[in-house]
């Protein structure tokens, strides 16, 4: 069964639940300085769950674009992976465990087609300290569903995974785990701070019946990592609020499901190795052939070798066609030491040029042109943007070579963890490369001083991007400021023109053009575009102050401000408003400007700073009704 076949039919099942089908947001984030990737399909929606109410209604759908950078090392066995797509849907204080559970069964055994007996489940094991039941219900809707396939579902209590490694599956059917069965943003009950929502989640397991590794524990058990079991979606069951006092009972009882995609896909093909899903597969070929070693025939640290080359490149591609470029800071700085992870991975595969990116590239953009055509009309440029890496990576190597032997001459046993980090933020060393070498001088690498290195890189790196990038900035240059400002004017003159329905659905900003998504149906007629294009250049002309006004949301939003669709903001807001020609900080006269928006600037002063004609380099498809706009000022 080909993925695009189980997306489709997923979002036409729930679609015929009451569910809306939402866009995927981009994999990166927008107005949301804290994280530096969307990483699941409900981080946009967060808001919602704590009370604001969505445009589409109650009941939502959608496969989200997802990326997790925690998830790097783990690359290389045969479910793991950076990019990943997540099938997710969700009830706004509508439906609730009843309706949930029993759905995510159907879609799996009817439409699917998988056997039940294959599926195992599991459920939240409680905390009587803190007050938070046992999840009984879940488990007895379990049952039910397994009983109307003449199936009895025995219930086991394994708490933890190491309990499980102990204990094993004791013919159990339905298993409580504890923290495994808590979801938050922070984590466990514990971790959660004050007015954080979390709750108890079912996650459902297929059993693809390969030997246990008793290297993860004596007895194999659902939430054991030795492979035999890989999880296909986890139902969120938000309903409660950490406050200092403990947890209470939301205000409405929210739904959150997950399940990926890849990992459903290879369920129903009854294949563990995720790689050989078809949108994964023509990938690993093309490797394969540029390294004249084929997959299958291959033994497994050549696989893992293009395991890990092929999940890089592919979330490469996706990272670049959502305005990410290669840099030292930031998701700059993941892309690039994902493209050169994947180059290093496939130079030890003999792979010494970069002929491989073309045909990589096209094999990505081949597998998802029917549901993401931007990654195949954007193709040319991501070629190029790699093929730039690699030939930097090229130019660097030979330095990183004089560095790393100066450090081995100079080590006493270890490489320090500074070292090694050292290696890769100037030289693109992967952590691999330097142990390899390092193992040649019969040195070993400070693993744990290295992790503890790249996380500190990392927690400055969102905190840098807190500080000065907002807004899908690249950078806080004039020539950005600039067009950022005429983002907000291109988003109200498109809505002028093709009405009050357009929303903005993701930017990017850069010191040379800007990218806008926006939701509209269809394509953009040339004298639409034009339209567009006159309107922007007569608002520059007419001068027109640009007001920064810090309000409360509520009032914001009364106003009529516009708001990133699916963003979380706080309770007071900044927002930004372009004319009319008299209005002053102390007046910004809301009913008569032409642009009004929640934003976090920067901004240039006036409309007549935007040096320049306003012209739309190109206006394209992104997804089901969302386009493209990217435009510049000449």
């Amino acid at each position: 069964m080909f993925a695009d076949e189980i997306r489709n039919r997923y979002l036409k099942f729930f679609e015929s639940k009451g569910h809306t089908i939402i866009p995927s947001a981009s994999l990166v984030p927008e107005n949301d300085p804290t994280t530096l990737f969307t990483s699941s399909g409900m981080q946009p929606l967060v808001s919602y769950f704590l009370g604001e109410k969505h445009p589409k209604g109650l009941r939502l759908v959608n496969s989200q674009k997802s990326f997790r950078t925690e998830d790097i090392e783990e690359v290389g066995d045969n479910r793991h992976t950076t990019f990943f797509e997540m099938l997710g849907n969700w009830s706004l204080g509508d439906y609730f465990k009843d309706e949930q559970i029993p759905w995510f069964f159907e879609f799996l055994t009817k439409d699917l087609g998988l056997p039940a007996d294959k599926l195992y489940v599991t459920v939240f094991s409680g905390d009587e300290k803190l007050n938070l039941p046992k999840d009984k219900t879940s488990a007895e809707i379990w049952k039910n569903l397994f009983r109307e396939n003449d199936m009895e579902a025995k219930e086991v209590v394994l708490e933890t995974e190491a309990r499980g490694g102990e204990r094993g599956m004791q013919e159990g059917r339905i298993f409580y785990y504890r923290d495994k069965n808590w979801w938050s943003r922070s984590g466990s009950p514990e971790q959660m701070p004050a007015g954080e929502p979390g709750g108890p989640d079912s996650e459902v397991f297929y059993d693809f019946g390969t030997p246990h590794d008793k290297a993860f524990g004596k007895y194999c058990h659902p939430n054991c990592n030795c492979g035999r079991f890989v999880e296909l979606g986890n139902s969120v069951f938000m309903e409660y609020k950490k406050t200092t006092a403990g947890f209470e009972k939301l205000p409405k009882r929210n739904v959150d499901f997950g399940g990926g995609l890849e990992r459903i896909a290879a369920a129903a093909n009854n294949n563990p190795d995720i790689f050989m899903v078809d949108i994964l597969r023509p990938l690993i070929d093309a490797l394969g052939k540029s390294a004249n070693s084929g997959y299958a025939e291959s033994d497994e640290g050549k696989r893992k070798n293009l395991r890990v080359a092929a999940d890089h490149i592919r979330a490469g591609v996706f990272l670049i066609s959502d305005g990410v470029l290669p840099g030292n800071k930031e998701r700059g700085y993941i892309l690039r030491r994902l493209i050169r992870r994947a180059i290093f991975k496939l130079n030890r595969l003999g792979v010494k040029d970069g002929s491989w990116i073309n045909p990589a590239v096209k094999a990505v953009a081949s597998s998802y042109q029917s549901f993401y055509p931007e990654i195949e009309s954007g193709q040319k440029e991501t070629i190029g943007i790699i093929l730039a890496e690699f030939n930097k990576f090229q130019q660097t190597i030979e330095s990183g070579m004089k560095m790393f032997k100066k450090i081995a001459a100079e080590a006493r046993r270890v490489v320090s963890g500074t070292q090694a980090f050292g290696l890769l933020s100037t030289y693109g060393f992967p952590l691999e490369l330097t142990a390899e070498l390092a193992a040649e001088k019969n040195l070993k690498v400070d693993d744990a001083g290295f992790k503890k290195e790249f996380e500190k890189h990392q927690t400055s790196s969102r905190t840098g991007s807190a500080q000065k990038f907002k807004g899908g900035l690249a950078d806080s240059s004039k020539e950005t400021l600039r067009l950022h400002t005429v983002h907000h004017l291109l988003l109200r003159a498109l809505q002028e023109v093709l009405g009050k329905s357009v929303k903005q659905r993701g930017s990017n900003i850069t010191a040379e053009r800007l990218r806008l998504d926006f939701s509209y149906h269809s394509k953009m007629m040339p004298a639409e575009i034009k339209k567009v294009e006159s309107m922007v250049n007569e608002k520059i002309k007419e001068s027109l102050p640009v007001v920064k006004t810090i309000m409360p949301k509520s009032e914001a939003l009364k106003l009529g401000a516009e708001s990133e669709f699916g963003q979380t903001y706080p309770d007071h807001v900044s927002v930004y408003s372009i004319g009319p020609k008299e209005a002053t900080p102390d007046n910004p006269r809301y009913k008569e400007t032409f642009s009004m928006e929640f934003c976090g600037g920067p901004h240039v002063k006036n409309t007549s700073e935007l040096k320049g004609v306003f012209k739309v380099l190109k206006e394209e498809a992104v997804s089901a009704g969302v386009r493209r706009i990217k435009a510049a000022l000449l």
